[in-house]
């Protein structure tokens, strides 16, 4: 059946049309951005865009590729001269648990996980669906955030996205020379940073014997057993915990923060949920009153048969409520 062109289509059948692509468009706005909030709201001002200028658009592109060209002009305003969003251990050297927490720094400068469901396809080729995890784990979002914004969404559309180097020149409006060098040189820089010590491989798949580790995991946090929970641990496991930029690295200051400053989080209660292409946990510290309370989002990075590091996310009201986590729980 001959589709409607957009000038011809009824109001609901193009907001339809337009608000298939949502899910994807927000993936690729997390990768620009690196937040899950200003990514939803890229998506937003694309759609905007997108709805009030349907006029405009011909059909001689597809509207996928019409789509992502506004999106792209969205995420580069907002990146703006921005400073690159990262985890603590991107921006200085591990701290000690005998020292200061510091100061707390704006959520601007951090990282932020966002739900498998909103930039993972459920269904769908498997490499395919394996590639969008492995596009959004925490370690590869911090080395996209080393690239320039037009090198960041050359190497998403060509590596993630597999766009060819000539559709993504026409998005662009550039040439297809430009856009292969542009890609050598993000691929050279994402080297470089993923090389670095604390960047880790995460395994392949979760399998049973990586179901078994969670497991292990939530009964030594539960159970607040630091030698349980060190054994699960890497020798140089990191432990971030924004907005915090004190994080932590070997067992001795691991174990020492949470008999120490940590201490609160002893009786603690876990619950699963995924973030980022990996486990995490919602963290609920004991409340005074009884009950347990929201304290972080926990995103796990796996490497091999061991954890190779930990971010607690402590923003829970703004994050529990996109993972679909309450803020309490009941006795």
């Amino acid at each position: 059946m001959t589709q409607l062109a957009p000038d011809q289509a009824a109001p609901q059948e193009v907001a339809a049309r337009l608000e298939a692509h949502r899910s994807e468009l927000t993936g690729y706005a997390y990768r620009m951005l690196g937040s899950s909030f200003e990514a939803d709201d890229a998506v937003q001002e694309t759609m905007l865009r997108a709805w009030r200028n349907i006029g405009q658009f011909e059909g001689r592109a597809a509207l996928r590729s019409w789509l992502y060209r506004i999106a792209t002009n969205v995420c580069l305003d907002m990146l703006g001269s921005r400073q690159r969003r990262a985890r603590p251990m991107d921006l200085a050297s591990a701290g000690r648990a005998e020292g200061p927490l510091g100061e707390t720094l704006p959520e601007v400068n951090w990282l932020e996980p966002i739900p498998d469901g909103r930039v993972v396809p459920s269904s769908g080729d498997p490499a395919e669906v394996a590639l969008a995890r492995e596009s959004v784990r925490l370690a590869f979002m911090a080395a996209l955030q080393h690239l320039p914004p037009r090198q960041r969404a050359v190497l998403i559309l060509r590596e993630v996205l597999r766009w060819r180097a000539s559709e993504v020149a026409e998005l662009l409006d550039t040439s297809v020379a430009s856009v292969n060098s542009a890609l050598q040189r993000a691929r050279a820089t994402l080297s470089e940073a993923q090389r670095r010590p604390d960047h880790t491989a995460p395994p392949e798949a979760m399998d049973a014997e990586h179901r078994a580790l969670l497991e292990r995991y939530v009964d030594a946090f539960e159970r607040y057993d630091m030698a349980a929970l060190t054994a699960l641990l890497h020798e140089d496991a990191h432990w971030n915990m924004p907005p915090y930029a004190l994080w932590l690295q070997t067992h001795a200051d691991i174990v020492g923060f949470c008999m120490g400053m940590g201490i609160g989080c002893e009786g603690s209660r876990l619950v699963q949920t995924v973030a980022n292409g990996s486990p995490a946990f919602g963290q609920y510290k004991p409340a005074p009153d009884g009950g347990h309370s929201a304290w972080s989002l926990q995103v796990l990075e796996l490497s091999g048969d061991q954890i190779a590091g930990i971010t607690f996310f402590l923003d829970v009201e703004r994050l529990f409520p996109l993972f679909g986590l309450p803020l309490r729980l009941g006795e």
